[in-house]
């Protein structure tokens, strides 16, 4: 089940997959995919599963089907790196391809992927804006308007009568909202870190992902690590 909410004036689905759907714009945004950071960490010697980015994909796909976009974002950090593209299999680029079928795919920059993609299908832009939203990469503290943001992988510490659970979450004031990190291999940062101190003018909420259900939560109900 989805959480419905309004972000700026802009109707939006916060679903619990992590993607954001705003169905008048037939638009499904995503953050934070980080394709091909497994193979960047066992480059380094740290032999993680080479699957990240062909579960992301799925995942992604998934979410495309179920919604009917016409139009995908990516909220920046689609790629790990500046090498990414040149590492992504062919069934992963093809699977892209796929995606790019009948819709079209918007590439934010981000600061691991600052110049985007070059042989993906899709735009390649700094950001964009529907309604009275701006979607980009980094939040912006003090903005005078509204924003969709990701970068900073949020997560929530949510306390309950058996203890504490952590998940992926959305964080939003109703004028500005941070997405959850989409991708299989990202961390996650707590919503009561100090990064994320000013970003919103308003008392925030965050909007956890359960399995199948975007559990909104007050803020006093959120703990720090």
């Amino acid at each position: 089940m989805t959480h419905q909410t309004r972000i700026a004036g802009l109707s939006v689905a916060l679903r619990p997959s992590g993607a954001l759907w705003a169905e008048d714009a037939r638009t499904l945004v995503v953050a934070d995919l980080h394709f091909e950071k497994g193979s960047a960490f066992a480059a380094r010697g740290q032999m993680l599963p080479p699957y990240d980015t062909a579960e992301t994909l799925r995942r992604l796909k998934v979410e495309v089907e179920a919604t009917g976009a016409r139009t995908v974002v990516f909220l920046g950090d689609s790629l790990h790196d500046r090498k990414a593209e040149g590492r992504l299999s062919d069934a992963d680029q093809a699977s892209i391809g796929d995606l790019a079928k009948g819709r079209d795919l918007i590439w934010i920059v981000g600061n691991h992927d600052k110049d985007g993609p070059s042989r993906l299908p899709g735009d390649v832009i700094p950001e964009i804006v529907l309604g009275g939203l701006a979607f980009r990469h980094e939040p912006r503290v003090g903005a005078d308007h509204g924003w969709a943001a990701g970068h900073l992988h949020p997560c929530a510490r949510v306390r309950g009568k058996g203890g504490t659970v952590r998940r992926r979450c959305f964080v939003t004031d109703g004028e500005r909202i941070v997405l959850p990190a989409f991708g299989a291999y990202t961390g996650s940062l707590n919503v009561k870190d100090q990064a994320f101190d000013g970003l919103f003018a308003h008392p925030p909420i965050a909007v956890v992902l359960g399995v199948s259900r975007a559990h909104p939560i007050a803020w006093s109900k959120l703990a720090g690590d």
